[in-house]
C-alpha cells in the first residue's frame, strides 16, 4: 500500500468520527465556516480520543485477525447496495454491474460476505455515493462542512449522506437493538483498522484532513481519472508536491 493510499484510509477515520475538509476556491474561500468547522472537529476528536479509540484498541487486542477481516468484509458487502443504486443513477452501468456481481457472489459463495470471493475472481470494487452522484449531475459542492460525529463533508456531500442513509441495508433491520449493535460494531471495526495509519497525519490535523478529503472526493468524482477542470477551478490543490503523481 503506497503512502497516499494509506493516507486515504486514514481519511476514512475522519469520515467516521473525526473530520474536516476545505481548501481555497478560485477567488473565494472554500472554507468560509472554518471557525465553526474547527470547533466541531475538536469535539469529534475529543470523542474519538476518549471513547472510540480506546474501545477500538480493546477490540483489536481481543479479536483474532481473521474474525476482524470477516466483520469488515460483511459491512463492505452491504455497502455494495447503495453503491449499485448510485452507479445506476450516474449512468455508469458497467460499475453498477460490478457492484451487483460482487454482492451476489460474496453474499452466496462468500457466506453473507464473510469472505471476499469476488475480489479473488477479479471483480473489482468501485465504491460511490450520492454525493458523487449529485456532483456528476452538475451540483457544485458548496463550502466545506464538518459534521458532528460524521466528520468531513461539504454541503453537497452532507445532503448525499442523508439520501444514502435510506439506501443502507442496516436501516431495514427491524430489531432496534440488533440494528444499533451492528452499526456500533461497524464503527469500532473500522476504527480499529485505522489505528496503524494515524502516524501519516502530520502538521495541522484539521488542514491535513481537509485537503486530503478534497483530493479524495475529486478522485472519486472523476471516476479514478485526473480531476475534471471544473473541479480544479472550484478547489485549488493544497496538498503539496509529495502527493503529485500518486494514486489514491
Amino acid at each position: 500500500m503506497n503512502a497516499l493510499s494509506r493516507a486515504a484510509i486514514a481519511l476514512l477515520l475522519s469520515a467516521l468520527l473525526l473530520g474536516s475538509t476545505g481548501a481555497r476556491a478560485s477567488g473565494e474561500q472554500a472554507d468560509p465556516w472554518e471557525g465553526f468547522n474547527r470547533r466541531v472537529f475538536a469535539f469529534n476528536e475529543f470523542l474519538d480520543r476518549n471513547l472510540l479509540k480506546p474501545v477500538a484498541k480493546g477490540y483489536q487486542r481481543i479479536t483474532p485477525e481473521f474474525v476482524s477481516n470477516g466483520v469488515s468484509n460483511v459491512f463492505s458487502n452491504l455497502g455494495e447496495v447503495p453503491s449499485f443504486v448510485n452507479h445506476v443513477l450516474q449512468g455508469r452501468l458497467t460499475e453498477a454491474g460490478q457492484d451487483g456481481g460482487r454482492f451476489a457472489v460474496n453474499t452466496t459463495l462468500g457466506l453473507v460476505g464473510l469472505f471476499d470471493v469476488a475480489s479473488r475472481m477479479g471483480i473489482e470494487q468501485k465504491n460511490t455515493d450520492l454525493g458523487i452522484t449529485l456532483g456528476r449531475w452538475g451540483l457544485r459542492s458548496g463550502p466545506y462542512l464538518v459534521l458532528p460525529l460524521l466528520g468531513p463533508s461539504t454541503v453537497r456531500d452532507g445532503v448525499g449522506r442523508g439520501g444514502d442513509h435510506f439506501l443502507a441495508p442496516l436501516n431495514y433491520v427491524e430489531d432496534d437493538t440488533l440494528r444499533w449493535s451492528l452499526r456500533g460494531l461497524d464503527l469500532v471495526d473500522t476504527r480499529a483498522d485505522l489505528l496503524s495509519v494515524e502516524e501519516l497525519i502530520t502538521g495541522d490535523r484539521y488542514v491535513f484532513m481537509r485537503n486530503l478529503y478534497i483530493k479524495r472526493r475529486a478522485f472519486l468524482l472523476s471516476g479514478g481519472q485526473p480531476p475534471p477542470a471544473e473541479f480544479e477551478d472550484e478547489f485549488d490543490d493544497d496538498l503539496g508536491d509529495e502527493f503529485d503523481g500518486e494514486e489514491l
